[in-house]
């Protein structure tokens, strides 16, 4: 079974720290976006794809753990991980790395599922989510 995953490099900006130049925590929210956005597009698994295929795909769960603070001028990654699973859902994993010393500073784990255009939630795996899967022969 293939591992699937992508790194995403980003800048801490001002707007995202408090007075005590740490990073706001609803900003992790962001960071897994975009990480997850960078993983869409280096799978072919992006939320235009998704939806030109009639779904939607929502976050259900979203979860952090935070080791040590970021701060204003940190330039740190953020690597997501497909998690494999035979059900109906897109699950990652996530960890945001220091770049400076490669320690670990937060984790994460998020999982979405798959709404039809009238947002009536799918049990079964989309036919292009099936597709996709064979395709990076993750299940």
């Amino acid at each position: 079974m293939n591992r699937l995953t992508e790194s995403h490099k980003f800048d801490i900006r001002f707007s995202e720290v408090d007075s005590m130049n740490i990073v706001w925590h609803g900003s992790y929210t962001l960071y897994f976006e975009d990480a997850r956005e960078a993983f869409g597009k280096k799978y072919g698994l992006g939320y235009m794809t998704i939806f030109s295929n009639g779904y939607f795909a929502p976050l259900v769960e979203l979860s952090f753990k935070y080791k040590k603070p970021l701060a204003y001028g940190m330039k740190p990654s953020v690597v997501i991980t497909y998690v494999p699973t035979e059900a109906a859902k897109i699950v990652f994993d996530y960890q945001i790395i220091d770049d400076n010393d490669s320690s670990v500073i937060a984790t994460g784990h998020s999982v979405q599922v798959f709404m039809d255009k009238d947002y009536q939630l799918v049990w079964e795996n989309p036919e292009f989510y099936r597709e996709w899967k064979e395709k990076w022969e993750v299940l």
